[in-house]
């Protein structure tokens, strides 16, 4: 079929042929692209052929130019452009449709695969997005834009190792564009990198000093690595560019050593009156305005600025306290000492995590700083690992095909040693862009871990658990006045704080029953009453040698990201200790929701 012979109506014909030759004369279909292309420049499949045909001649440079020539040609696709308006209108139902109905013509169409990557990823599936980006790379190894939103998806899942490593292999050119430069810093500031994380937002300042979105995050970054006076003045600079920015007033609030003026009270009160404010930024300013009356004394005032926040927030997540009493319900059908005993020889072997577990504002963090002036142990912060390598056994297809899928944490009687063992070495794996010393030991802070201490004993059966605890009055005030960015549904109703709290003291009393001794208690009462004895019983448990540096430990420089960074960086105080009891008189729904638990709360 010469060029000079073509129609249109004979370009589907001339691709199959096309298509035909790849295995046998890959050099012939190169040619049938290229003769398409004479007779229609710019066609799509064309281009697409021509990249097929170039990899398995090995020209992979030249098919990298075909490859982008085709998905840039499919911005004219009809099709396409309906899918990207469905997807600017955040309609992912209609996108999707669009997608693959596109896909089932043209399966090749990386363009199209790319944006289903990007459904996926704002419908919340992150796994899914990650498998789509994956399959537009292979097809297209150049689309550098796909590369970029599968670091996007692997940071999603928390893989923050893997996702830096698909950023380092974008070109040059792209490096220095504001989203990858965004993403890099957005990684490292949750990887410990965070002088990296600055520099790169001062770069970003030096060129647009008014970007508030890089001076919250740059003020954040401060506060994290203790440069408080900067972070301070850093949120000054973005409250001078905007008075109205509900975030910034909030984490000015989240500085527990600084206190808001009275020009400040107006400013919020004012920012307040705003008809029109968005639910988050009217969360926002009610808990900096709580934050300020009680710094004041208004007691009453701010709790109630406290209950309309938290009152946003609840209505938002629609928090379930029956499915936490459901789950702990399984785990304790699960976890029974005879179940334990039959896998005492799975898991990974390695004794290199600590991880501390329990309420959030419990004092974790300060168990946290304690063993991180240990000189065997190094600091790392709440890392996810756990829950991300948990929720993907729910998502396991292999194992839904063979029918024997169910619910965590079910699910793990089904699996065996040698995937116990491999979960286990997976997670010190994906845990390693954490670690920046050769300190043999670590902590993982992430608190909601109490839920998981089943799942780790399987996995990595020499690993420690600290369950540190707090008079849960005390702590589930705690949480009902701070907002959390994410997770922690519980904490936005003082009932849910109360039944969510009863859970996890039940869980972890059946585990002191059917594994004696997994777990080490610490009260924060009496670490605070009696710091070096309950230090060394601490270290005693952790098989570690008493070293007195975790006695000073408010001399220790580490990055802490949690609201308890100042306090931790002084010496242990009793002053806070009692604070709750002002607001005790309007904890009536949480001390009833707790019940018995409130008297056996060191238990």
């Amino acid at each position: 079929m010469a060029t000079e012979q073509l129609d249109p109506t004979q370009i589907p014909a001339a691709l199959a042929e096309g298509r035909g030759l790849l295995d046998k004369d890959p050099g012939a279909a190169a040619e049938r692209a290229r003769q398409l292309l004479a007779a229609f420049p710019g066609l799509p499949d064309a281009y697409r052929l021509l990249g097929l045909a170039l990899r398995r001649l090995g020209e992979d440079s030249a098919a990298n130019e075909a490859e982008l020539s085709a998905i840039q040609a499919s911005g004219a696709d009809p099709a396409l452009q309906r899918a990207g308006q469905a997807l600017v209108s955040d309609d992912l139902a209609t996108a999707e449709g669009v997608l693959r109905q596109v896909l089932r013509q043209r399966p090749d169409d990386v363009a199209a695969i790319r944006m289903l990557g990007e459904v996926a990823a704002r419908a919340g599936l992150p796994v899914e997005a990650e498998r789509v980006f994956r399959q537009a790379l292979e097809l297209a190894p150049g689309f550098e834009y796909a590369r970029l939103h599968l670091a996007m998806a692997l940071n999603q899942q928390s893989r923050f190792g893997e996702a830096l490593a698909e950023l380092d292999r974008l070109s040059h050119e792209l490096q220095d564009f504001a989203e990858v430069q965004s993403l890099r810093s957005t990684i490292l500031s949750r990887t410990g990198g965070y002088d990296e994380a600055i520099a790169i937002h001062r770069r970003g300042l030096a060129e647009r000093p008014d970007d508030q979105e890089l001076l919250m995050s740059l003020a954040y970054l401060l506060h994290t690595v203790g440069e408080q006076d900067e972070a301070v003045a850093t949120y000054r600079r973005l409250l001078e560019l905007n008075p109205g920015a509900a975030e910034a007033w909030w984490r000015l609030s989240n500085l527990k050593t600084f206190a808001f003026a009275d020009d400040d009270v107006g400013a919020i009160r004012r920012a307040s009156d705003d008809r029109f404010l968005a639910p988050l930024d009217r969360l926002y300013l009610h808990f900096a305005l709580g934050k300020a009356l009680e710094d004041r004394g208004e007691d009453e005032g701010a709790f109630r600025e406290y209950e309309q926040a938290s009152a946003i927030r609840a209505a938002e997540l629609q928090h379930q306290p029956q499915s936490v009493t459901n789950f702990v319900d399984e785990a304790e059908r699960l976890f029974t000492s005879e179940f334990l005993a039959a896998h005492a020889d799975s898991g990974f072997p390695a004794r290199d995590p600590i991880f501390i577990v329990g309420l959030p504002r419990a004092g974790s963090t300060l168990v946290e700083q304690i063993l991180a002036s240990h000189p065997q142990v190094e600091g790392t912060a709440e890392l996810s690992d756990i829950v991300t390598l948990a929720r993907s056994l729910e998502s396991d297809e292999r194992r839904a095909s063979e029918g024997a899928w169910q619910r965590y944490p079910g699910v793990l009687a089904d699996l065996s040693a040698e995937e116990l063992s491999h979960l286990g070495e997976l997670y010190l794996e994906r845990t390693r862009v954490q670690r920046k010393t050769d300190r043999p030991r670590f902590t993982d802070k992430m608190t909601i871990n109490w839920a998981h201490v089943g799942f780790i004993k399987l996995i990595l059966p020499n690993a420690k658990i600290v369950d540190v605890r707090r008079h849960p009055l005390a702590a589930g005030w705690s949480n009902f006045r701070h907002h959390f960015a994410r997770g922690q549904e519980f904490s936005y109703d003082l009932e849910h704080i109360g039944a969510y709290y009863r859970d996890y003291v039940r869980l972890m009393r059946h585990f002191d029953e059917v594994a004696p001794g997994a777990i080490h208690r610490v009260i924060h009462e009496k670490l605070v009453a009696d710091p070096e004895g309950e230090i060394r019983r601490l270290l005693d448990y952790l098989d570690l040698p008493f070293d007195k540096a975790c006695l000073d430990f408010h001399k220790t420089k580490r990055a802490v990201r949690t609201p308890s960074a100042e306090q931790v960086r002084r010496p242990i105080s009793a002053d806070s200790a009692e604070q709750w009891r002002r607001f005790e008189q309007w904890l009536g729904p949480l001390e009833r929701a707790l019940g018995p638990a409130l008297e056996r709360w060191e238990d």
